[in-house]
């Protein structure tokens, strides 16, 4: 019999094959044509639909998402990674809550995708415009873009400094490490043009059409050559770190005596 620390295992392993089937297949359309990658991520879970057995493994991606987004959410809940709770921590504790609402976004698109529902609305557009309805919606969308100049400095962080080791197992490849920092690097550059769209949108009333989504802020910099192929095949390499961290990340446990965290080597 599985017990629950098992089954949750087991969840977020499906949750970081999930990222990597997103992040590979992001990097490859980037890789060969910007076109698809220009509707969104709508366009992304489409050409994973055309895959052979694209619809069973969009289901797949729907709870994986849906999971890994539930893993993140338990970050500032319970400090299942055990960051601590001072003002750094808890700003990483945060961001981690915006990734866990960032991947149910996804999981809701691949779920549309998968059941063939239309779109209804205009994605990250229509949310944003609906914020910009709203007394100080402009700040509220102009911090959120800033707050992701502060995920894209994090991570830069880890892509120099490899410190996202320290939750891989010793028995993953050695090129773990430079998979991930090329992937982290790639991100950061990403979210460095999505907080940009947010904050001309917040603070510059540039519009909420402008604001991107993860496919189409890569396919924003199709114009600016070497930065967009590097960008590209970054991501294309964070999918495959990410297929990596499904097997050999270290996944906290809870300790059913003490109600808390801890971390036990994979």
């Amino acid at each position: 019999m599985v017990d629950k620390s098992e089954k949750f295992n087991w969840l977020v392993r499906v949750g970081y094959f999930s990222r990597a089937v997103l992040y590979f297949v992001l990097g490859l359309l980037a890789l060969t044509g910007a076109g698809a990658i220009r509707q969104g991520t709508d366009g992304i879970f489409d050409a994973v639909e055309e895959f052979p057995g694209g619809t069973p493994l969009l289901w797949v991606l729907v709870v994986g998402l849906t999971a890994y987004a539930l893993f993140r959410f338990a970050s500032p809940l319970f400090d299942i990674e055990n960051n601590g709770s001072d003002a750094k921590d808890w700003g990483k504790r945060i961001g981690h809550a915006g990734s866990g609402i960032a991947h149910l976004a996804l999981a809701w698109t691949a779920y549309k995708v998968a059941t063939g529902s239309p779109s209804g609305g205009d994605g990250a557009s229509g949310a944003a415009a609906g914020v910009l309805s709203v007394e100080f919606g402009g700040v509220a969308l102009g911090l959120l873009g800033l707050a992701f100049f502060i995920g894209a400095f994090n991570q830069a962080e880890k892509a120099i400094t490899g410190k996202f080791m320290r939750r891989v197992s010793p028995q993953a490849p050695d090129a773990t490490r430079w998979l991930g920092g090329a992937g982290f690097a790639a991100r950061g550059v990403v979210y460095v043009v999505i907080g940009w769209s947010l904050v001309q949108a917040g603070f510059f009333s540039s519009g909420a059409s402008n604001v991107k989504t993860l496919g189409e802020a890569v396919a924003s910099l199709a114009g600016t050559g070497w930065l967009f192929n590097v960008t590209a095949a970054g991501l294309l390499l964070f999918g495959l770190f990410s297929l990596i961290l499904a097997r050999y990340r270290i996944i906290p446990e809870i300790d059913e005596n003490q109600g808390v965290p801890k971390f036990r080597a994979a």
